[in-house]
């Protein structure tokens, strides 16, 4: 069969393309900006990709177009398929009907620390022997692929997101994928561009839980009230809490301030379990995205002091808390946090994690989220960790981050050309200095060009 995918580029279509080809499909795509890592992943893997949206790319006729949810009306490729009457299908409904009947899914939600759960979940499954499968929005480094199908029956890991689906399919996409055991890891306002207040996002993750079976399991952070009032809406599964909170079966105790190194303790009924986490990852916010996953592969059957050793083996997903490199004592550090919880979860980690030197922010607000402004009376407080903060205006930001500066807790410089940003920075940074590069874009390729600029300057 011949499968053609539109917006392949994207983290969720890329990685669908990867379990098309290792279905045995001949795998084509076509997107605006053909852009790394995923075209690099997907050109590794012998799928032919075309630049730009056009009729042409639907010669010779494919069997079936998976349209990705950045597609709407008017896209040329789009107006084709249906002019021709070309079978068509979103990429959660193909996901849903080709590679997770028979499976045991394990699916990942909430507004942060999707990848990064999902990606520790996999990996537990993976030190374990069960050979998962998994599809994940980034690239985890203990598998180097975004995707795959594992072995046939074993469980599947997907991340949840809580997106529209496709310009035919206004659903989150994580109702496709009726989970056994769903994470619900946070949830507060994002997606302002879909979604209208917190209100309308609580009712998706609800259906999301009408999908969950009464065999199953709700694997539910505590401590979160938009989590509760979705609870409240219905729930026929077995929940099981996890976080901080004392009467949570599934418990955290901090050993180290950073978090990078904390006991977790299972409750079930009389029984205690605990063990101990000692990895390279930092942050309250990490600790807790460990929990959820290490929960998820006991439910699984990993046994938890088995899951604890193999957390330690952990690598960060790419730019997630990625160190892209270090030249004179001044680290580079690759973060995708694009909300302001996560710009403040992200800094806090660190911030903890540095005894010595600063911690220097630079940021760009870039989500369709951001873009709106729907959250920027609270993007000052969110720097509050760091010494120091560099905030870039990206084209098509059409709000004023001045504001921003003038609230800020900290010094804060803003800056509209990245070359002008960099310069700032190289001329700001000293060793032992750590600076922690926040966007959920590409950013301009200011982290090689800020690792470049620092090899000069201390040559």
């Amino acid at each position: 069969m011949h499968v053609h995918i539109l917006g392949i580029c994207g983290t969720f279509m890329g990685s669908l393309a990867l379990l098309a080809r290792d279905l045995g499909h001949t795998v084509t795509g076509s997107d605006s900006g053909v852009y790394p890592p995923m075209s690099t992943q997907l050109v590794e893997a012998g799928i032919e990709l075309r630049e730009g949206y056009a009729v042409s790319n639907l010669e010779p006729r494919p069997d079936l177009v998976v349209v990705g949810n950045a597609l709407s009306r008017g896209n040329p490729e789009v107006e084709t398929l249906l002019d021709l009457g070309l079978p068509y299908t979103s990429g959660p409904q193909w996901l849903a009907e080709q590679v997770l009947p028979g499976r045991q899914v394990i699916a990942v939600a909430g507004t942060h620390g999707k990848t990064t759960t999902a990606s520790l979940t996999a990996w537990l499954l993976e030190s374990a022997g069960l050979e998962p499968g998994f599809l994940i929005g980034g690239v985890p480094r203990n598998f180097g692929v975004s995707a795959r199908l594992g072995a046939p029956g074993s469980p599947f890991v997907v991340e949840a997101d809580e997106y529209d689906t496709a310009f035919f399919d206004k659903r989150s996409k994580f109702v496709h994928y009726r989970p056994e055991i769903a994470i619900l890891g946070n949830l507060e306002f994002d997606h302002a561009d879909i979604f209208a207040d917190l209100a309308a996002i609580e009712r998706q993750f609800h259906y999301l839980v009408r999908t969950v079976p009464g065999r199953g399991r709700l694997l539910v952070a505590d401590g979160e009230p938009a989590l509760d009032r979705v609870l409240e809406m219905g729930s026929w599964t077995p929940v099981e809490r996890f976080g901080s909170d004392a009467a949570s079966p599934w418990r955290l105790e901090l050993e180290r301030d950073d978090a990078s190194r904390f006991r977790v303790v299972h409750q079930q009924g009389e029984v205690n379990e605990d063990a101990v986490v000692d990895w390279a990852l930092t942050g309250t916010h990490n600790a807790r995205n460990a929990l959820a996953a290490l929960a998820a592969a006991h439910a699984c059957g990993v046994d938890l002091a088995r899951g604890c050793a193999a957390a330690a083996r952990f690598e960060t997903p790419r730019r997630r808390q990625e160190v892209r490199g270090e030249v004179a004592g001044i680290q580079v550090i690759d973060d995708f946090a694009h909300h302001p919880t996560a710009f403040a979860a992200t800094l806090e980690g660190l911030r903890a994690a540095t005894p010595r030197g600063r911690l220097l922010a630079v940021i760009e607000p870039r989500s369709n989220t951001m873009r709106l402004g729907t959250l920027r009376e609270r993007l000052a407080a969110s720097t509050a960790a760091a010494d120091l903060a560099f905030w870039y205006q990206p084209p098509g930001l059409d709000w004023s981050l001045d504001p921003v500066l003038e609230a800020s807790p900290i010094p804060a410089r803003l800056e509209q050309d990245i070359d002008t940003l960099v310069a700032a920075l190289v001329a700001e940074a000293r060793p032992l200095d750590r600076i922690v590069v926040m966007s959920n874009g590409a950013f301009g390729g200011i982290h090689a060009k800020l690792l470049a600029a620092l090899e000069v300057a201390h040559e």
